[in-house]
């Protein structure tokens, strides 16, 4: 029986079962198409990654001895449409079966559901063999909850795979060492070189230029940092655990305007791409940890655990108890634009001009820069969550649907109501400049709520508590804010409304 079997862009499993053995009667397609192009405009350095990546791929797989064929973006033969390019594949080479690995998007899922319906040969799907926990493991875990509280789920899959337990019991007696993970940076802590494979990706950026795609973002196209190959993924990962991991925990939340990435790993794009599996990583960090006593604390390496089978696992399990309802949700009914220097770093604001900046430049920004930075300062303003979707979905390297929505929607701009997290994760210019040294030299002055050069963050803040007053007044986790609220004069908040009025009116010139 010929089998045709699908690869997805975001599918480079190099163990996955399908390639245990060769076959001659297994054909394997991936493809490079317009329309993964363009429901976003994408960093231009992320579809050069992908690109690359899925060439990297299949190159790897032919010389294994598996037929593949690759699409190519620029192939004349290229239709740009995944249902007629399977079409043509299955009547030249006489196809008796189509098999698909399950997808990680919910747009895909459907499609490729109904392109199966419409083949008239035997179709079938199979895992994709990456994830911890199935797709609907959590919506089972969390059965009739309003609210998912991702803590007990990283207990059950710490429990489920025997990660830093002993028994039912947390290694060092604690599930969670998050308090201890909260430092701003020390400028005497000395910072690693951020890991770099330079390739001169010229011609590849022409091609995508002569066919019009429009991208975002900037490009040195003669020295791509950004690695590509299983081989690359994993010199990443000694590199994060060798350099990065003693340091990793207690700075994760810092931001600094020289060392943009700090000691974050910067290997999401291989995650979430599966060419490195979850659980190699938690496998090779504990292994790392427990080889390196003396240098590396516990709490280092439980940070990052937890955000790979906790958090990350927690993500994909929400998304797929939640969607397609998910995309839709507005709490706050939130309608403004985001400011047009979202797509060009041109701001006043030296926090958001480093976030921003960094992300154009670099496709990359680590969760506290995507949280408290950019995602902080658009739920404030009340930037409608479809814009800020599409602008986290395509401006980042690492951006999937299923892990930037979650993020985004939910953890970022509260869309969802609570369901992710418990309070909205907004801030005052206090948390900015506590976790950063983003305010000093700024043109706005981080202590002054009204005026002129007074820092955004500080009128929309309060104004922020005061219009969704409603929504959040009786939420416990955030009490103090209307303590405070409500011990503001009626002249004090009245002059607090109109400066962020002001500055949603002009929030472009900002």
């Amino acid at each position: 029986m010929k089998k045709l079997r699908l690869i997805l862009g975001d599918q480079l499993n190099y163990n996955h079962s399908w390639f245990e053995k060769v076959d001659d009667n297994n054909i394997y397609v991936i493809m490079e198409i317009k329309p993964e192009l363009e429901y976003t405009k994408h960093h231009i350095q992320k579809v050069i990654a992908f690109f690359l990546a899925m060439r990297s791929f299949s190159d790897y797989m032919t010389e294994k001895g598996h037929k593949f064929i690759h699409f190519k973006i620029n192939d004349e033969n290229n239709k740009h449409n995944l249902y007629q390019n399977i079409l043509v594949l299955i009547n030249e080479n006489k196809i008796d079966s189509f098999e698909y690995q399950l997808p990680d998007e919910y747009r895909l899922d459907i499609e490729l559901k109904e392109i199966c319906g419409r083949l008239n040969i035997h179709t079938s799907s199979i895992d994709s063999e990456h994830f911890l926990s199935t797709r609907e493991e959590l919506g089972t875990f969390f059965k009739d909850k309003k609210t998912f509280t991702m803590e007990y789920f990283y207990r059950y899959m710490r429990k489920k795979y025997n990660v830093l337990v002993d028994g039912d019991k947390p290694l060092n007696g604690k599930w969670n060492f998050d308090t201890d993970n909260r430092k701003a940076f020390k400028e005497e802590v000395k910072v690693p070189e951020i890991i770099k494979f330079k390739k001169d990706v010229e011609d590849l950026y022409k091609t995508i230029q002569n066919l019009k795609i429009e991208t975002i973002g900037n490009i040195d196209t003669k020295n791509f940092i950004w690695g590509v190959t299983r081989k690359d993924a994993l010199e990443s990962l000694d590199y994060f655990l060798e350099k990065n991991l003693r340091y990793f925990g207690t700075y994760q939340d810092a931001m600094h305007t020289k060392y943009q990435d700090l000691f974050h790993s910067r290997i999401s794009f291989y995650l979430n791409t599966k060419i490195l599996h979850p659980f190699e990583v938690i496998e090779s960090t504990i292994s790392f940890y427990n080889e390196n006593k003396n240098l590396i604390d516990y709490a280092q390496v439980e940070g990052f655990v937890r955000q790979i089978i906790g958090w990350r696992e927690f993500m994909r399990g929400v998304y797929w108890a939640k969607m397609p309802e998910f995309s839709k949700m507005n709490y706050f009914n939130n309608k403004e634009k985001l400011p047009n220097w979202f797509w060009t770093g041109k701001t006043k604001m030296s926090c958001l001009k480093n976030a921003v900046s960094q992300s154009l430049d670099n496709a990359y920004a680590h969760h506290i820069q995507r949280l408290m930075i950019t995602g902080n300062f658009a739920l404030l303003l009340g930037v409608n969550p479809d814009e800020v979707d599409q602008w986290y979905l395509g401006i980042y390297i690492d951006a999937i649907e299923w892990v930037e929505i979650t993020n985004t929607r939910g953890m970022s701009q509260f869309a969802d109501g609570g369901i992710i997290a418990t309070k909205p994760y907004v801030s005052s210019a206090a948390y900015i400049n506590k976790m950063s040294n983003y305010c000093k030299g700024c043109y706005y002055d981080k202590a002054k709520r009204i005026g002129d050069n007074a820092c955004p963050f500080n009128s929309l803040y309060w104004d922020f508590f005061d219009r969704n007053r409603d929504k959040l007044e009786r939420n416990p986790r955030i009490g103090i804010a209307y303590a405070n609220l409500n011990k503001m004069s009626k002249q004090d908040l009245e002059e607090i409304r109109k400066q962020a009025k002001n500055y949603k009116l002009n929030s472009d010139k900002l």
